[in-house]
């Protein structure tokens, strides 16, 4: 099945202005916790824009050319390590660094003249990014003779007004508007594939010894992606993170503070405390992203 076929759409286009470089609120987080000894964890937030980059000129003040052009494209991006050892977090980190890289070199590609981007080129350059992430980790893995070193991968590419996200595991992606939190992706484990089998009542999910064992992952066996494609409306919220997080904090305490938190940062901060006073089994990693207003 190709890319495309796997695109669902959770809501309509909408006719909102872009915001502002300025207008746009990031923030991201990662900790060890309180249990592993080494975090596996990596994210990634980036705006991806044509830049004018200056060799040589006679003008008297070249800082004041324009050097960087209107942003095209934001990214957020989060990876989680699988595998023994360091394994699982230099697979995450292969995995970021190869993303960033395929990004930087090729994602102003796909803005047409009239500014808005060509979604079957878009589909293709994030199944292009998702392959080559996974080729890496897996020739790094063969090159060290290691049987288990894999990553998830979650990656929001927005090219305003629409949003696509693109996941390989179990890292999640949220996103809040109309006063309501959404889970946006499928957690791609074994326990979550019964369920939607029908073979494993969803109430008995949480005590599952196939839980946390994924299904697909960069680096795995099976690394396919599923994209789902969003709208950006003045008022949605994002939210990206590892399951660190989710193991501690349940759906509905994450919605109740993105709704209260006032920024980015404080809603990051906020939400990795309650994952570390609860236990912080495993690393923890929060992104948010919300438009502020004028």
């Amino acid at each position: 099945m190709s890319l495309a076929e796997l695109v669902t759409s959770a809501i309509r286009p909408t006719a909102v202005p872009k915001p502002r470089d300025d207008q746009i609120d990031f923030f991201g987080i990662t900790d060890v916790g309180k249990v592993r000894k080494e975090n596996q964890d990596h994210f990634l937030i980036a705006t991806v824009h044509q830049q004018l980059v200056i060799h040589g000129t006679s003008f008297p003040d070249p800082e004041k050319l324009p050097v960087r052009g209107q942003r095209f494209a934001s990214i957020m991006l989060v990876a989680d390590g699988v595998g023994g050892a360091s394994a699982g977090g230099e697979a995450s980190q292969l995995t970021v660094e190869t993303i960033a890289r395929y990004v930087s070199s090729t994602m102003n590609c796909f803005q047409t003249p009239g500014g808005h981007a060509d979604e079957a080129s878009l589909l293709e350059a994030l199944r292009t990014a998702a392959q080559q992430a996974h080729g890496a980790v897996r020739a790094e893995a063969a090159g060290r003779g290691e049987s288990k070193m894999a990553s998830t991968l979650t990656l929001g590419l927005f090219v305003w007004p629409i949003g696509y996200i693109m996941q390989i595991g179990d890292s999640r992606c949220y996103h809040w508007t109309d006063g309501r939190l959404q889970l946006v992706t499928r957690d791609q484990t074994l326990a979550q594939d019964l369920v939607d089998q029908g073979v494993l009542p969803i109430e008995r999910m949480a005590r599952s010894p196939f839980r946390n064992v994924l299904a697909r992952a960069i680096g795995a066996d099976e690394a396919t992606p599923e994209v789902t494609r969003i709208s950006m409306a003045p008022d949605i919220r994002l939210l990206f993170c590892s399951d660190g997080l989710t193991k501690h904090v349940s759906d509905e305490e994450i919605g109740a503070q993105v709704e209260r938190s006032r920024s980015s940062e404080e809603l990051c901060r906020t939400l990795l405390s309650m994952a570390l006073d609860r236990g912080g089994s495993d690393n923890v990693t929060v992104l948010s992203a919300r438009l502020i207003k004028a």
